[in-house]
């Protein structure tokens, strides 16, 4: 059974349609790079299934549960938002880390904000504070960060703060991590840094969705390469056919660009 199934996604803002038909399947440890010019719908894409936004037709099914379907008013209820974005963990460009917390702060706020809302919650607070600090903890160790744990934003160079959005999407344990263009705010050094990290989920069988530019890195890193223009998905399979040998003259035109820049 698939980890990620999606049917047929299709969105819209006003005449524009930025999604005209995508669908995508992902099994369990796969990793899925997303590349594309600016505007293909790479973005658009990621923030339907996080359930950021709506999408105006298609199905999201997780684990063999049906998420989203267009078609079908029950799964479109607002009530069940917040669950189902926990089947994902959503990395963004610009690390949206909140200042006034340090980066053990930031790891820890989303999941003492989710047990507070079990009813267990003041019988087991402390002991659950305890694992969720010593998880956090782990997490930071785990992306190089167990001297930076008490430091602010503000203290914290750009790639110490996205390997920190790293840590806090991995707290919630999620079914598949996706990445919005992770190094697009970084110089090339910080960038490694970071890649590094999202090589080393790749290689301990994270299942990742990864809308990138860095075409090296996705053609290492990737079991599945999925190229977007104009919202649709022009050409998919692994990526030494992908990169090496692509079917589609757009898929060739598209890669020619990025050797010669």
């Amino acid at each position: 059974m698939a980890v990620l199934d999606v049917k047929d996604i299709r969105k819209s803002f006003g005449q524009t349609e930025v999604l005209r038909g995508i669908s995508l399947s992902l099994e369990q440890g796969q990793v899925l790079s997303v590349i594309g010019s600016s505007g293909s719908g790479k973005t658009t894409l990621l923030r339907c299934l996080n359930f950021l936004e709506t999408p105006d037709a298609g199905v999201i099914s997780v684990n063999g549960e049906v998420l989203f379907d267009a078609a079908d008013p029950a799964t479109r209820r607002e009530a069940d938002i917040r669950r189902k974005r926990l089947h994902f963990g959503l990395v963004f460009q610009s690390f949206n880390l909140f200042p006034q917390y340090t980066a053990l702060e930031n790891v820890l706020l989303a999941g003492k904000l989710l047990a507070k809302e079990d009813p267990g919650w003041r019988s087991s607070r402390r002991e659950t504070l305890s694992q969720l600090e010593e998880q956090a903890r782990d997490l930071l160790e785990r992306i190089g960060l167990a001297d930076r744990m008490d430091n602010y934003p503000h203290q914290l160079s750009g790639g110490q703060q996205q390997r920190v959005a790293i840590a806090r999407a991995l707290a919630l344990r999620p079914d598949i991590l996706c990445f919005d263009e992770p190094t697009s705010a970084l110089d090339p050094e910080l960038t490694q840094g970071v890649l590094r990290v999202i090589r080393s989920l790749a290689e301990a069988r994270t299942t990742m969705i990864i809308v990138t530019h860095e075409m090296a890195f996705a053609r290492d890193v990737s079991s599945q390469v999925l190229f977007m223009d104009g919202g649709l998905v022009v050409e998919q399979g692994p990526p030494e056919q992908v990169f090496g040998a692509p079917v589609q003259e757009r898929t060739r035109q598209f890669l020619d660009s990025y050797r010669q820049s």
